[in-house]
């Protein structure tokens, strides 16, 4: 419903394709894991950009619980759900609100605006 102003909320965007497997960085993941390498040599190997292998392995020590720093994927969608939630909610509380006012006119038309 494009045409509504009252509708902010961005259009869903598709999501990116990866450029690397997601089987190579989990490989690179359990080779840094085990054999104790840095990340930079593990991903020269792999040949995958030492950030995105630092990252991945970050993100993985997070969802191990590993490193309490960091958010695990499920709270991160936890998070993304509950944002979503708020906004419906403000959203319709704007309605109400709108709806409110309207109706109170109705009722009692001698009532300064």
């Amino acid at each position: 419903m494009p045409g509504f102003a009252w509708r902010k909320e961005k259009p869903e965007v598709m999501p990116r394709a990866r450029k690397y497997p997601v089987e190579l960085l989990e490989r690179g993941t359990r080779l840094v894991f085990e054999s104790g390498r840095p990340i930079r040599h593990v991903a020269a190997d792999l040949g995958v950009p030492a950030e995105t292998l630092r990252k991945y392995v970050r993100q993985v020590e997070a969802n191990e619980g590993r490193r309490k720093d960091l958010l695990t994927d499920e709270e991160r969608e936890e998070i993304r759900k509950l944002r979503r939630e708020v906004f419906e909610l403000r959203r319709a509380n704007e309605i109400l609100k709108a709806a409110s006012v309207f109706f109170a006119g109705e009722l009692d038309p001698h009532r300064p605006r």
